[in-house]
C-alpha cells in the first residue's frame, strides 16, 4: 500500500460527493483525506478502478461518465453512469462490495452508499435544473440493485451533511475514533489514523486488532559505487554500473533510492520516484548523511499542530524526557545483556550499570532541556565507557573500542558506528516525509547542522537495536576484515567499498527483524517501526498520546 498526499485541483468551494460518502462513513476520515490531504491507493483502490474500466468497456449505448459542479448546493463529482428509464434520468452507482440487509434480509443501501447517491441525485438537478425521483446502486458482489428515491427528506439530509463538511474543513482538530470499530477493519486509512492505538491510548486494556500494516516488502536499493547512474526507462529504474550489466528494476518494488559518493539520478527517475512514493537520499562518499528529496504535498494543518505543539516549552520537555529515558534504558540493558552467563563482570560495567540507574531516576525531574542535556551526556559518557567490555578477548585489537569519535573516525569501531547512524538517520527521515511532519521542527534538538532536528530527535530511540547492536556483534563474530573492509588515511579510518556493502547487508537484515512493541503487544519489523514511531509522536500532541518512545531493549 502506499499513502500519498495530493492537492485537488478544482473549485475549493465545494464538497465532493465522493467525500460525502467518507464523512457519513466516518468524520475522521472524511478529515484525513480533505483537510489533512492523505489518500490511498492499495488493493480495494486499485480493485474499484478495475470494475469501473470493465464497466466503460460493455457495449451499453446507455452507459455515460459525466462531471458536474453545482457552485449554489456547493457540491462537485463524477457519476459513474447515467441511464434513462421512463422518461426519468436516473444517477447509477457501481460497488464492488455487497448491500446491506435489514432485519428482514431484504437488501438496501449501506448509509453512506445512500448519502452518495442522494448527493448525485441532488446535484443532477441543481446543474442541469431538473427533476430527479432516484438512484440506483449496483452491488456488484450479490449482484443486487437498490433503488433510493429522492425527496424533500433526501435533499435535507444532502445540504446539512455538506454544510457539516464545510464546519469541518474549517476546523484545525482532528474527530475522534470512531466507536464502531468494524469501520476501521475495512478503512483504507487505518494505518495513517492508528484508531486501534488511539483507543488503546484511552484505556490500557484494551485488546487491539492489528491494523497497522505488516510489512512495507519494497525493497531498498543502495548505489555505492562511485561514478553509477540511476535513470528511467518506462516504469522501471534503470541502474548502470561502470563494467556491470545495466540493471531494470520496476518502480513498484522500490521503496528507497539511496545513492552514496558520487553517483548520479536523472530528473527524469525523480519524477518516477515522486510519482511512486519512493525516497530517495544521499549519503557521502565518507558517510555522512547528506538530505533527502523531499516531494510532500499539503498536510498544512498536520504541519500547523506541530508547530503548534512543539513552541511549547513544556510539551517539548515532556517529549525529550521520554526520548532520553528511551534511549538511556536501551543502552543500559544493552550493557546489561554483557554481564549474562560471566562469573566475573569487570568493574567498570557493573559501575556503569549502577550509574546509569540513578541518572535515568533524575530524569523525569529534570526542569529544562538545558538539564536534560546534561544527565543525557552523563549516560552517553558512562554507556560508551563500558562498551569496550562487551567486545570479546579474541577479537583483534585493530577493531577494539577506545571512546566515541566522530567526524572524522579515528578507529574502525567508530567508522562502522558513523555510517551505521548515516544509515539510520537516512529511515528516520523517509519515515518523517512520508507521514508528513515537518523535519526542522524538533523538541529536543536544536538546528546546528544539515541534520533536521526531529530526525535527530527520533534517531535516539534506534541507535542501539539498530546500529550499536549489529557493530559489536559482527565483531564478535569476526566478520569484518581489518584491512579489506576499512581504508586509513592518516589518523582517519573509514570504511571501504567493500566495508560498506557488507554494512549495508548486515543493516538493512537487521531491519527485517520483528520486535513486539510493549505496548500495542503486536510485532513489526524494524522497517515498519520507523513509520509506526513517527505517527505515535504525532499522537502525542493529538490527544491521543501515551505509546511514544517505549521501543526499549528488553
Amino acid at each position: 500500500m502506499q499513502i500519498l498526499e495530493r492537492l485537488e485541483v478544482s473549485n475549493t468551494n465545494t464538497i465532493r460527493v465522493s467525500a460525502l460518502h467518507a464523512l457519513a462513513y466516518c468524520p475522521r476520515l472524511f478529515y484525513l483525506e480533505e483537510v489533512e490531504e492523505l489518500y490511498t491507493q492499495d488493493a480495494a483502490v486499485f480493485a474499484g478502478r478495475r470494475l469501473h474500466a470493465q464497466l466503460e468497456k460493455q457495449e451499453d449505448e446507455e452507459w455515460e461518465e459525466l462531471f458536474l459542479e453545482s457552485e449554489e448546493l456547493g457540491l462537485r463529482g463524477k457519476l459513474d453512469a447515467l441511464r434513462t428509464r421512463d422518461g426519468q434520468i436516473i444517477p447509477y452507482e457501481h460497488k464492488r462490495g455487497r448491500a446491506h440487509r435489514d432485519e428482514n434480509r431484504q437488501p438496501q443501501a449501506w448509509e453512506s452508499d445512500r448519502l452518495q447517491i442522494l448527493a448525485y441525485a441532488c446535484l443532477l438537478e441543481s446543474a442541469l435544473g431538473i427533476t430527479v425521483k432516484e438512484g440506483r446502486i449496483r452491488y456488484h458482489a450479490d449482484n443486487v440493485l437498490v433503488h433510493v428515491p429522492l425527496d424533500d427528506a433526501g435533499r435535507t439530509t444532502v445540504k446539512e451533511a455538506i454544510e457539516q463538511a464545510r464546519i469541518l474543513k474549517q476546523s484545525t482538530h482532528r474527530p475522534p475514533v470512531t466507536d464502531n470499530e468494524r469501520l476501521c477493519a475495512r478503512c483504507s486509512l487505518a494505518p495513517v489514523c492508528l484508531p486501534e492505538e488511539a483507543r488503546l491510548t484511552h484505556d490500557r486494556d484494551w485488546q487491539p486488532i492489528r491494523l497497522f500494516p505488516e510489512d512495507d516488502e519494497r525493497q531498498v536499493v543502495h548505489i555505492l559505487e562511485p561514478g553509477a547512474c540511476v535513470g528511467r526507462s518506462g516504469e522501471q529504474i534503470k541502474i548502470t554500473r561502470r563494467d556491470q550489466p545495466v540493471e531494470k528494476v520496476s518502480a513498484r518494488q522500490i521503496g528507497q533510492l539511496v545513492l552514496h559518493s558520487f553517483s548520479q539520478i536523472s530528473t527524469q527517475a525523480l519524477h518516477l520516484c515522486a510519482e511512486q512514493d519512493i525516497g530517495v537520499h544521499f549519503i557521502s562518499g565518507g558517510g555522512r548523511y547528506l538530505g533527502s528529496f523531499d516531494t510532500r504535498q499539503g498536510s498544512v494543518q498536520r504541519r500547523i499542530r506541530q508547530y503548534a505543539a512543539l513552541s511549547n516549552p513544556d510539551t517539548c520537555l515532556e517529549l525529550a524526557r521520554k526520548l532520553v529515558i528511551c534511549r538511556g534504558q536501551g543502552q543500559r540493558k544493552f550493557l546489561m545483556r554483557g554481564t549474562r552467563g560471566k562469573t566475573k563482570v569487570p568493574e567498570i560495567l557493573e559501575q556503569a550499570i549502577a550509574q546509569m540507574k540513578a541518572v535515568l531516576k533524575q530524569v523525569p525531574q529534570a526542569k529544562s532541556l538545558e538539564s536534560l542535556l546534561g544527565l543525557e551526556g552523563n549516560l552517553a559518557a558512562l554507556y560508551f565507557g563500558a562498551l569496550p567490555c562487551l567486545i570479546s578477548k579474541e577479537v583483534t585489537t585493530e577493531l577494539h573500542f577506545h571512546g566515541r569519535n566522530r567526524r572524522p573516525p579515528l578507529d574502525r569501531f567508530n567508522a562502522m558506528l558513523g555510517f551505521g547512524y548515516a544509515l539510520l538517520l537516512k529511515d528516520v527521515m523517509n519515515a518523517i516525509l512520508t507521514v508528513g511532519l515537518e523535519p526542522a521542527l524538533g523538541f529536543y534538538h536544536q538546528p546546528r547542522s544539515q541534520a533536521a532536528p526531529l530526525a535527530l530527535d527520533l534517531l535516539e530511540i534506534f541507535r542501539v537495536p539498530l546500529v550499536d547492536m549489529i557493530v559489536m556483534a559482527s565483531v564478535n563474530r569476526g566478520q569484518w576484515d581489518a584491512k579489506e573492509d576499512f581504508q586509513v588515511r592518516g589518523q582517519q579510518v573509514w570504511l571501504s567499498e567493500t566495508g560498506k556493502r557488507k554494512f549495508v547487508e548486515l543493516y538493512e537484515r537487521r531491519k527485517q527483524e520483528s520486535w513486539k512493541h510493549p505496548v500495542t503487544g503486536y510485532s513489526l519489523t524494524y522497517r515498519r517501526l520507523f513509520e509506526l514511531e513517527v505517527r505515535l509522536l504525532e499522537k502525542e500532541w493529538m490527544g491521543e498520546g501515551g505509546l511514544f518512545g517505549h521501543l526499549i531493549l528488553r
